[in-house]
């Protein structure tokens, strides 16, 4: 078995005003990987100017993480939309995002949708397929913009259709069902830390996703590389974030992964 090459992600810049759901400039320390809010279901200009830069400050690449126009319910309730108008919705927010990217000397690094919108791309391959051409849309000669997504789903299937780099996520925090499926909630419940511990060390160790029927699934035919995400809105996201960041830097390290 080969091993995986791993990398911490997390969904960052996801207050608004005055109100803030983590703290950021802490989970940006220990993480790989800044997922972005572009002002659809979270964030705001100063927000994401100073996510921006707190990622540039501590070395993170950065994705756009754009979401259904739905603020009020963060972008975890789902909502009927056509590809074409996905797609402006897509490339709307990450053209905001860029903007700040510029300003700071960032390149886009990947497009993770958020919330609802990545269940739907997911099980869509007309959505996922716009998904993944917003994220074609921001590519460079000097920069291939990736795209973060489930594999064996539509995500996948788009991205190899499309020639764009797929990066295959798990999530820490977050169960499965048996037959593979994400529960992606409204909130997120708190986890034991041997919980998480246990999850990510199967994953690496033997590329299993623990489902919540005390079950296991592959994680994907072919899969060499995960991302792994912890939210930022999880109780107790910092002490998650850093357990799985030295999970992940022992596996790499031993796996001869730079």
């Amino acid at each position: 078995m080969i091993p995986l090459k791993a990398s911490v992600n997390c969904d960052l810049g996801e207050g608004f005003s005055l109100y803030r759901i983590a703290d950021d400039e802490a989970l940006m320390k220990t993480i790989h990987l800044a997922n972005i809010a572009c002002g659809f279901h979270a964030s705001d200009f100063a927000i994401m100017n100073a996510t921006v830069a707190h990622a540039k400050l501590y070395g993170v690449a950065v994705g756009a993480h754009p979401s259904l126009p739905d603020l009020q319910g963060f972008g975890r309730r789902e909502m009927a939309m056509e590809p074409d108008e996905l797609l402006s919705c897509f490339i709307y927010q990450i053209g905001a995002l860029s903007g700040f990217l510029k300003l700071h000397g960032l390149p886009l690094n990947h497009v993770k949708p958020h919330g609802a919108v990545y269940g739907q791309t997911a099980r869509s391959l007309p959505l996922a397929r716009a998904a993944v051409a917003a994220a074609q849309t921001f590519s460079t000669e000097n920069q291939q913009v990736a795209f973060i997504g489930l594999a064996g789903t539509a995500h996948q299937v788009a991205c190899e259709e499309a020639g764009v780099r797929f990066i295959p996520e798990w999530f820490a925090d977050l169960d499965y069902d048996p037959a593979g499926k994400l529960l992606i909630t409204k909130t997120h419940e708190p986890i034991p830390v041997d919980v998480i511990r246990k999850r990510v060390t199967d994953l690496l160790e033997t590329h299993q996703i623990t489902t919540n029927a005390d079950g296991y699934l592959p994680l994907g035919e072919g899969i060499t590389e995960v991302s792994i995400c912890c939210h930022s809105d999880t109780p107790g996201a910092v002490e998650i974030a850093r357990l799985v960041k030295s999970l992940v830097d022992k596996n790499n390290k031993d796996a001869g992964h730079t």
